[in-house]
């Protein structure tokens, strides 16, 4: 906490603020998504002692039918998607949300400024996004920082609760736009020799994100017809890792956790009964127990950035 009460102050917000608009490709898209993720984090933070308040409050029967979702696939089940300019559902898996635990005092406070401080910058991301959105014609579908798909979808994660709420629909109309055409992948074409993320799971995921839960059931049908067939053994499995060192090899366990984080995703945003979900499932469990001894190895090289795509893999995302 001390190294983020540190960096995340006016100061040194106002510097990173003023070097986005100056270099408005700088770091897009995909550091433009987790600089929202991490504005939508620290107000997370920030509110944690509300929430938790209203958990209480909900748990009671105080706010009567309503109260907030307990389950990231739950929330999805019940919409299916983005209606009407709404957030997006969680990624399935996390089985704490944040209504059932409140930061200490401590630390609410630090992320109040934190919020505070980001709050310039995620206006800069947000002014970027909406002004290359209509320029960008086609995504970019390699599986690594350029990839269109996974930063659309963490900015619709992240949108809402970084007071950016005026992303949500035009990214989810990129993302319909982009993607709902595509039919006919085929896992053979991946791994790439250093990816950390999924073209084709990314892709999913994404469109899981602003697809009706039956549209998007039938969509996956389309799109990737050979998880119809597929068992949890063969669809997906880990990639070999010959050195984990190497700057660029040692993505691909990196690959491994975020295709984990997508696989639930997926799995979770399908209908109940659907039975791609058990494929989808043990092909994230596998990919998961494969990296996640990576996370702490020691080695500076994956160490990292590797803890932030675990994070994703075990549930705790950045959507309410």
């Amino acid at each position: 906490m001390r190294a983020m009460d540190a960096h995340l102050t006016p100061d040194t917000l106002a510097v990173e603020t003023a070097y986005l608009r100056a270099h408005p490709s700088f770091e897009r898209p995909y550091g433009w998504a987790w600089l929202l993720a991490l504005t939508s984090e620290s107000t997370a933070l920030a509110e944690s002692g509300a929430l938790a308040e209203s958990g209480a409050l909900a748990e009671s029967g105080a706010l009567g039918g309503g109260g907030t979702s307990g389950g990231a696939s739950g929330a999805h089940k019940e919409s299916g998607a983005l209606d009407g300019g709404g957030e997006s559902s969680a990624l399935t898996g996390s089985s704490v949300t944040r209504a059932e635990s409140s930061a200490p005092l401590s630390v609410r406070r630090s992320a109040q400024q934190w919020r505070a401080a980001l709050a310039p910058a995620a206006d800069a991301v947000a002014d970027l996004l909406l002004a290359w959105l209509p320029k960008a014609t086609y995504p970019v579908r390699h599986g690594t920082h350029a990839n269109s798909a996974f930063a659309l979808g963490l900015v619709l994660d992240s949108a809402r609760r970084a007071g950016q709420q005026r992303l949500v629909a035009p990214v989810a109309e990129k993302i319909r736009a982009w993607y709902v055409p595509d039919h006919g992948a085929a896992t053979r074409w991946e791994p790439s020799g250093q990816d950390f993320l999924s073209p084709l799971l990314c892709e999913a995921d994404a469109v899981r994100r602003v697809l009706p839960q039956d549209e998007f059931a039938a969509w996956l049908g389309d799109f990737l017809p050979e998880l119809a067939e597929a068992d949890g053994a063969s669809f997906l499995p880990p990639p070999r890792v010959s050195d984990a060192a190497d700057p660029q090899i040692g993505h691909l366990l990196g690959l491994c956790l975020s295709r984990a984080a997508a696989l639930r995703g997926i799995a979770g945003a399908l209908p109940d009964g659907d039975p791609r979900t058990a494929t989808l499932t043990a092909a994230a469990e596998a990919n998961l127990a494969a990296a996640l001894p990576a996370t702490t190895s020691g080695d500076f090289t994956t160490d990292h950035w590797l803890a932030t795509f675990a994070t994703l893999a075990l549930g705790e995302t950045v959507a309410d």
